[in-house]
């Protein structure tokens, strides 16, 4: 069991290693420093990356740790998940002729020496005298709470899982970032002086109404809800994609690996799941799309990724049937399909084309088709679109002292790790601005 343990763990080791010390010098100093940086720009959290690169060049790791801090909490994992291809990188200028700055390797090389020396952000601020109660410590929630911590906040997170960090903890392959980095991030929060109770689920064993009764304001970071069904024949046997990379991270000695996998849907979490497939065993992965690849929600650089692992796709195919032995799955049957003019997805629609039946073998079935929106939207009687909860620019629900932040109020753009941290700082700003003025208004009074 220890030998299988260990074998695993070679497996889903971190894609890439950190850099050396010479090799960070080496890459930092291939940097140009630029005035009004394109990367900072393109980064959602506006991390000033000039000033952190050029401080690992002139060997002050402690400053770069801080310069990264500054603008974002959660920069190991940012480090770690970011489409770095999508964002800084992406946006480098050497990028046109040479080879862009591997900045998020950069980055996780500043946060490593942060978390080996403790170099962690500590509390200057007076407190207020203020509590306020952060639902999920997901990213988004953890961000906040420590943002207000700092500013001198007395800050409780609520959590419904045993572990905090949400989607870092059991959501992301961890290929990209082990379960250890996310818990040592919450560890950092916590020492900020925030309180994490986990165990305790809100609108379950918590209401808002006693939110409200004891806390100055109240943060919602609930991220969405359940993958979807597909209302097929055999579903019961499909796996959720997000369990199955939880089970990878947290009991991957017990987790089953067919022969033959199907995965079903083409994000980036369809892409993990056909990873840890390939990667634990699996004769032959197969990610089943009923667009063409043009249409994928994955980003470019992960399609890359899958197909060099091996991974099969098969595009304009819809799932019609799990074909059941014993009620074991053997095979999925789908149907071809035809695109037609776009959806409400601004996609094209999907149609299947009828007697296009044809069956591919599967002994594994995982689906990865996105999630629900957020249930307790409608029961809390919070305004939403499309869906997701509706916000103003403070991140303010309809309901006075309720604020919103995360997945569950993306109703456009693409939903990530380091839009919900931006998210976490942001409305901390705005929910201290909001104190500071009620504090105003009643020493006038």
């Amino acid at each position: 069991m220890e030998s299988a343990s260990r074998e695993i763990g070679k497996a889903l080791a971190e894609q890439l290693p950190p850099l050396t010390p010479h090799a960070a010098a080496v890459e930092s100093d291939r940097c140009l420093y630029c005035y009004d940086a394109p990367c900072t720009h393109a980064c959602p959290t506006h991390i000033d990356i000039p000033r952190f690169i050029k401080k690992i060049a002139s060997h002050n790791l402690r400053g770069s740790a801080e310069t990264i801090f500054n603008s974002n909490l959660l920069g190991a994992t940012c480090a770690r998940v970011c489409p770095v291809q999508e964002l800084c990188e992406g946006a480098c200028v050497l990028g046109s002729d040479h080879k862009p700055i591997a900045i998020g390797r950069l980055q996780r090389f500043a946060m490593d020496y942060a978390r080996e020396h403790r170099a962690y952000p500590a509390v200057e601020a007076a407190p207020t005298g203020r509590s306020i109660a952060v639902i999920g410590a997901g990213p988004a929630g953890l961000s906040c709470a420590g943002e207000l911590a700092m500013l001198g906040h007395a800050v409780t997170i609520f959590e419904k899982r045993t572990m905090p960090g949400g989607l870092s903890t059991y959501g992301i392959i961890a290929l990209r970032e082990p379960v250890e980095i996310a818990l040592e991030e919450t560890k950092m929060i916590e020492n900020l002086g925030v309180e994490i109770r986990t165990g305790i689920e809100f609108g379950a064993a918590i209401s808002l109404a006693d939110l409200q009764r004891n806390f100055a304001a109240v943060v919602l970071c609930i991220g969405l809800g359940q993958t979807p069904g597909l209302s097929i024949e055999g579903e019961e046997v499909i796996i959720d994609g997000l369990q199955f990379i939880e089970a990878s991270k947290t009991a991957a000695s017990k987790l089953h690996i067919g022969r033959n996998v199907i995965v079903i849907g083409a994000g980036n979490t369809a892409v993990d799941c056909a990873t840890i497939a390939r990667r634990l065993g699996a004769h032959r992965v197969t990610i089943v799309y009923r667009r063409t690849d043009r249409e994928m929600t994955c980003y470019e650089h992960e399609y890359d990724f899958a197909r060099k692992e091996g991974i099969e796709f098969r595009f304009l195919s819809q799932p019609s049937r799990v074909v059941l032995e014993d009620s074991r799955p053997v095979g999925l049957e789908c149907l071809r399909v035809e695109l037609g003019p776009p959806d409400t997805s601004g996609r094209p629609s999907p149609r299947p084309v009828e007697g296009s039946e044809f069956l591919l073998a599967a002994d594994q079935i995982i689906k990865a088709v996105g999630q629900n929106k957020p249930s307790l939207a409608m029961l809390l009687g919070l305004e939403t679109s499309k869906g997701f909860i509706t916000v103003d620019e403070s991140f303010q629900t309809n309901l006075a002292g309720v604020y919103a932040i995360g997945d569950c109020i993306r109703a456009s753009g693409s939903a990530s790790t380091v839009m919900a941290v931006q998210d976490g700082k942001l409305a901390a700003a705005s929910i201290h601005q909001q104190l500071a003025r009620t504090a105003a208004q009643v020493e006038v009074s």
